[in-house]
Parts: C-alpha cells; sequence; structure tokens
C-alpha cells in the first residue's frame, strides 16, 4: 500500500466516522473534525463550553464509533488523586495487596468539568497523558492502547471551577468548543424529546481498537515542505513576541502544532501539509497555551485575538505538494 492510498483510506474513515458521530451529536462537522484532529495526532482533547450543549454525547458517541472502551470521570471538589489512578486494596485470601485499577484505565477517557476538582487532582492525570501509564506507591501500570482523553470544561467565570495548570493545559493537543446549536439542530432536539419513549440515536462501530491504532499512525506518512514548517514555527514564535503575552507558546507546543497539521492534513485528505492545513488548526493548537500578561488580563485581551492577529501577520508561503 503506497502512502497516497494509506491517506486515503484514512480520509474515507474519518469522513465515515464524523459521519457516524453526526447522527447523533447535533454539532459542526468542523467541531468534530477538529476533535478526530486531535485523536490522529495522537494527543488530547479539551472541550470547553457551557454546560447542556452535548459535550459528554460527543464523548460517547466518539467512543461507541471507534468501537474503544469508554469510562467517564465526573470531576468535583472532593474528588481524590486515586480515585482517578486506582489504588492498592488489602486482599483477605491471600494476605496481600492488589491494585486495583481506577477509571483512567480504558480506551476513551471522558474527563468531565475537569475544571470543578483542584489542581493537584487535576494534575493526576498528567502522567497518563503524557506516556499512558500510571503509577502508584512505587508501581507502573500501562494504559490500554490506543488512549485518549476529552475532558470538558466550563467557562472559567463559573461559579465553583479552577484554572488548569499551565502544565495541563500544555498536554492537549487542541481545546475546541461546541458553541450552541443553529435553530434546525435546537428543533432537532425538542423533536427527539417530544416523545419520552424515544431513545437516543444510538451509534454503530466504523472501527475497532487495532484500526484506531493503525489510523493514528498515518499522519506520520504525510510530508510537509520545508517553507511550510517554517511558516508553522514563525506563527508560533510570533506568539511569543506579542506585547499582551507573557509566556508564548513552548517548543513542545510546536511539536503539537505540527502533529496535529499532519492530522489535518490527513482529514482533508492530502498526504501533504499545505498552510490551509496549519491555519486550520491554529486557533485550536496554540489559543490555550498563551498566557497573557496581567495587564492585558485586565483589560479582558482575547488569546484568540493574538492568535488571529499573528495569523495576518505572517506571510504565507507558497507551498506544492511533493
Amino acid at each position: 500500500m503506497t502512502e497516497r492510498t494509506a491517506v486515503e483510506t484514512a480520509t474515507e474513515t474519518c469522513s465515515a466516522i464524523v459521519d457516524r458521530v453526526g447522527e447523533a451529536v447535533i454539532a459542526d462537522r468542523t467541531f468534530l473534525e477538529t476533535v478526530l484532529t486531535g485523536l490522529l495526532a495522537r494527543g488530547h482533547v479539551l472541550v470547553e463550553d457551557v454546560p447542556g450543549t452535548g459535550k459528554t454525547l460527543t464523548a460517547v458517541a466518539l467512543a461507541d464509533a471507534l468501537g474503544l472502551d469508554f469510562n467517564r470521570i465526573q470531576f468535583t471538589p472532593d474528588l481524590l488523586p486515586s480515585d482517578i489512578t486506582g489504588t492498592h486494596v488489602y486482599d483477605e485470601h491471600d494476605g496481600t495487596f492488589r491494585f486495583q485499577q481506577g477509571p483512567v484505565f480504558a480506551n476513551v477517557v471522558l474527563a468531565d468539568e475537569i475544571n470543578r476538582a483542584p489542581p493537584k487532582t487535576q494534575s493526576a492525570l498528567l502522567e497518563a497523558m503524557d506516556e499512558g501509564q500510571v503509577t502508584a506507591d512505587g508501581e507502573t501500570f500501562d494504559l490500554p492502547e490506543p488512549f485518549f482523553v476529552i475532558a470538558t470544561q466550563n467557562p472559567i467565570e463559573q461559579e465553583g471551577t479552577f484554572r488548569l495548570p499551565e502544565a495541563q493545559r500544555d498536554r492537549f493537543v487542541v481545546k475546541v468548543s461546541m458553541g450552541y446549536p443553529d435553530r434546525a439542530g435546537e428543533l432537532e432536539l425538542v423533536d427527539r424529546r417530544s416523545n419520552r419513549t424515544t431513545t437516543m440515536p444510538s451509534v454503530d462501530r466504523v472501527v475497532d481498537a487495532d484500526e484506531v491504532t493503525d489510523l493514528r499512525q498515518v499522519p506520520e506518512t504525510v510530508t510537509a515542505e520545508p517553507l511550510v514548517r517554517e511558516y508553522l514555527v514563525d506563527i508560533a514564535r510570533a506568539t511569543r513576541e506579542d506585547s499582551r503575552v507573557a509566556v508564548g507558546v513552548s517548543p513542545r507546543g510546536i511539536q503539537r502544532f505540527f502533529e496535529a497539521a499532519r492530522a489535518h492534513a490527513v482529514v482533508a485528505g492530502r498526504s501533504y501539509v499545505a498552510p490551509d492545513d496549519v491555519k486550520a488548526v491554529a486557533a485550536a493548537v496554540l489559543t490555550h497555551r498563551l498566557v497573557l500578561t496581567s495587564e492585558a488580563s485586565i483589560r479582558d485581551a482575547d488569546p484568540a485575538a493574538v492568535v488571529e492577529a499573528v495569523l495576518d501577520s505572517v506571510e504565507v508561503p507558497a507551498a506544492t505538494a511533493d
């Protein structure tokens, strides 16, 4: 199988997954494609929006379409790190301690309302997201493969929320928002609820765990011309030069930016990264990585506006496919 064929097959599979999830979730297709881009980039996705927009349903539907095991963790102020990773329990039969796996041991983990738990508990996911393993009492346990976290959070202005630590935010390859459905979408939601005996739409499996693992390898075959790589790096570096920004995109963030651009190319049906792929993922990859200055924060500056300004200021190269 050639690289071109591999990309074409992956693109068709991605389209089928988005179609299948879209049958159950009232959401913009671009949003679903961005979530899938995060999966293909072998990263994790942070979804920020007000309650009731369908964030949880999206995670469940995606896991069903991918044929993966799913666990949901409801983050609350009293949640402990061991409630996520697991703990050693005493076995009375043989008089020894054994490790009881926590809910993080699943292919797809929904960290629901992650910013309702304090930072110490939020950080319990760091090792899992970074290395695909958890450590408890000096022992290390591998997580299932593939492993993918979808975390949801309510806007920080909402009462009872904690801002995610910078290191935690940096582990999410993209941050997206569902937004409210359009009028037709909300009418469909009402129609679904008009009959209480009507069940929610089921989502049939499109692929299985092995196929998902193979799918995540395809972006590695996507090429990027030197000019496009320079364009991507220049955009990220320009965030550090904006007067509103105290901490710009890190070198790790640049790598994630590149991985997301290659994954987007697969979703779009290209075996090479085009400037359009870089621009398409820039806001989702970069915005949550920026730390604004105190003055900019007081003035209610928007990190998304910084990214938009950077995209306007960096010259777009004229790239051609290999």
